[in-house]
């Protein structure tokens, strides 16, 4: 028998709530987790529920809005938001002599070998993670999760054990950081941008997890992609009894871009100015500092605005109650980080390409596969990707960050260029010549005197059943940017959407969507297209209607019945993805991360949309029926 008395506590599920004064501290004192051992360097407000704040300053902000010629002011809300991946939290546990195995949905395969290590106790050697296929992840399965928990119950029962959460238990394991932005914006009679305050809180939930990260990797963009004199950001994470936020699908930057893109609208509007032309005459340059000390910026978003404009038929009239909006972002991709490949070219001229690299769906298997065989002359089914296996696989830290193509696909370059580079000088000893006189094609290396298949150049050197092995890593600088690490490159997006507004019900038809993504290259363009295209739709369900509801302390709709993703039915009745390549990149071939830039804008791009349509500006999502039309009739009110 067991005696239970329970006290209960007052609940703090809000920002309101948990800044208020006086409110319930949750936590007197950061306890660092093996994976996130900078929360030592937080930067927390004693006595307060703020884990971290984040601050940034250039130029005189006084000066800049004494000069302005109009200061507008808002707040914008985002809400907290569930990734909802049809695949749940999955692992499987084996405990025996030999050490541990666990067949994990992880996009940290590395980090989650190295806690569970250090939480057991045991050497790296003993600790194995494989991973399969993933349904989906954007966020939600980084670092540990369920793992730990599987290899506990595998040890006490001493059979392997599968554990999978249910959807409501996935609802209330990770969730997107609400979020509350104040700006404030001052700008010249002609439009110039001279000054900008941002105040963001991000309401991070129960623990602070990844959002420390997030406030300020996501907040150093806060300003948005603009040449803007004079700006401040103070950014601040906080505590609530929530669901923990985590990374998600552009890591805090859509919240941010829902404020300062739709603030851009309100700006043109009372300046009487075009929001394109605004745009266009304070969007940074190719080649301009975007914050000092880091990579300036490597993109043309003039251009990307005017393709996204021509695509929506920007000057063309519209009839009643239907509007045009357009958008644009700018995201930093992860810090510096470390990429490994390795290549094996077997005895019979197949190769075999290892990388920690998951397949969460975004084709990086496909890609990484088409840059081997593109390095090394074969065809592509001549070229096999082993899947991640912890103890096996060379190392990567993460397949997050829209980074796998460029920054793995350098190594996996580099790995199938030592092959190549190994092959070429076989050649040079077997049939004569210098190496650099020889080229490889379709299998062979070919020279002057003649041409060998790998499978014989290979028989030749080794005897039976040897193979070359190559190897690459790609590691990023450090170099002096604010946040430690420069950018390897800007994750750009714009957008344009065009809506119709039923003002009776508040109901908003998306009638047409373009997504402008700078890919630098599409080395698969099919798979860039089909990034573009995920990306749009899980911004819709954010822009329309998903938002997790508390209620003392309680979720009320951990489930799809109450929780609405988009289905078929919301896509808009026109989508065009347009990818600009001006190979400019630091990836393969010009390459640059994309996946997560056409998620980013949709929902400025829609609200701008509906305000051309109907006047009513919104600043809270989700914009549900009900919000748009309350929008409308207090419009009206204020008009009688």
């Amino acid at each position: 028998l067991v005696a239970v008395e329970w006290h209960e506590l007052p609940v703090v599920d809000s920002l309101d709530a948990a800044l208020a004064p006086g409110a319930p501290v949750l936590h007197e004192r950061a306890r660092p987790a093996i994976h996130f051992r900078d929360l030592t360097s937080l930067k927390p407000i004693a006595g307060t529920n703020i884990c971290h704040r984040y601050s940034y300053a250039r130029g005189d902000l006084d000066r800049g809005f004494a000069e302005a010629d109009l200061v507008v002011e808002q707040t914008f809300t985002f809400p907290m938001v569930h990734h909802y991946s049809l695949e749940p939290h999955c692992a499987i546990a084996r405990v025996d002599p030999t050490g541990i195995t666990v067949w994990a949905s992880t996009q940290h395969p590395f980090p989650v070998r190295k806690e569970v290590a250090e939480m057991l106790g045991l050497p790296l050697a003993r600790v194995q993670v494989i991973v399969p296929y993933l349904g989906g992840a954007y966020g939600n399965k980084s670092y540990t999760k369920i793992e730990p928990l599987t290899i506990a119950l595998a040890s006490h029962v001493r059979r392997p054990v599968r554990l999978a959460l249910t959807v409501e238990e996935g609802f209330k394991t990770v969730r997107r950081a609400a979020v509350r932005y104040r700006l404030k914006t001052g700008v010249r009679r002609d439009g110039t941008l001279v000054a900008r305050d941002c105040e963001i809180y991000y309401q991070l939930g129960a623990y602070a997890d990844v959002g420390p990260r997030v406030v300020q990797k996501s907040a150093y963009t806060a300003a948005g992609p603009y040449r803007i004199p004079n700006v401040r950001i103070q950014a601040y994470g906080v505590y609530t009894n929530t669901v923990v936020s985590v990374a998600f699908r552009g890591y805090g930057v859509p919240q941010l871009t829902w404020a300062y893109e739709s603030q851009m609208d309100v700006i043109a509007e009372r300046l009487g100015l075009d929001p394109l032309e605004l745009r266009l005459k304070n969007v940074l340059a190719r080649g301009e500092t975007f914050i000092e000390g880091d990579r300036p910026v490597d993109c043309d978003y003039a251009g990307g605005l005017r393709k996204a404009a021509a695509a929506i038929g920007w000057t063309e009239p519209t009839p009643p109650r239907r509007g045009r909006g357009l958008a644009c972002t700018i995201k930093a991709p992860l810090a510096p980080s470390v990429s490994s490949a390795m290549v094996r070219l077997h005895a019979d001229g197949s190769a075999t390409l290892l990388t920690a690299t998951v397949e969460i769906g975004q084709g990086a298997r496909t890609t990484l596969s088409q840059i081997v065989a593109q390095e090394l002359a074969l065809p592509l089914d001549r070229v096999r990707i082993a899947r991640p296996e912890i103890g096996m696989s060379p190392y990567d830290q993460a397949t997050s960050a829209s980074r796998s193509t460029t920054l793995m696909g350098l190594a996996v370059m580099r790995a199938a260029r030592d092959v190549r580079d190994q092959l070429l000088a076989l050649g040079a000893r077997q049939l004569g010549g210098d190496a650099t006189a020889m080229t490889l094609h379709d299998g062979s290396i070919v020279a002057p005197a003649g041409r060998r298949r790998y499978a014989e150049a290979l028989a030749a050197h080794f005897g039976t059943g040897g193979e070359l092995i190559g190897r690459g890593t790609y590691r990023g600088e450090r170099g002096h940017a604010p946040l430690g690490g420069e950018a390897p490159f800007w994750e750009v997006g714009m957008a344009a959407a065009e809506v119709e507004v039923d003002e009776d019900t508040g109901r908003v038809k998306l009638l047409r969507y373009v997504s402008i993504a700078d890919v630098g290259k599409a080395i698969n363009p099919r798979e860039c297209e089909a990034q573009e295209e995920g990306a749009a739709m899980m911004g819709i369900g954010h822009t329309f209607f998903e938002q997790m509801v508390y209620e003392g302390g309680q979720l009320l709709n951990p489930s799809l019945i109450d929780y609405r993703v988009p289905v078929m039915g919301d896509l808009p009745d026109e989508y065009r993805s347009v990818l600009v390549e001006n190979g400019d990149g630091p990836g393969p071939y010009g390459a640059k991360g994309i996946g997560e830039s056409g998620l980013i804008p949709t929902a400025p791009a829609v609200a701008n949309a509906i305000a051309r349509a109907i006047g009513v500006r919104m600043t809270d999502l989700p914009m549900t029926p009900e919000r748009v039309w309350r929008a409308i009739r207090a419009r009206a009110s204020r008009s009688l």
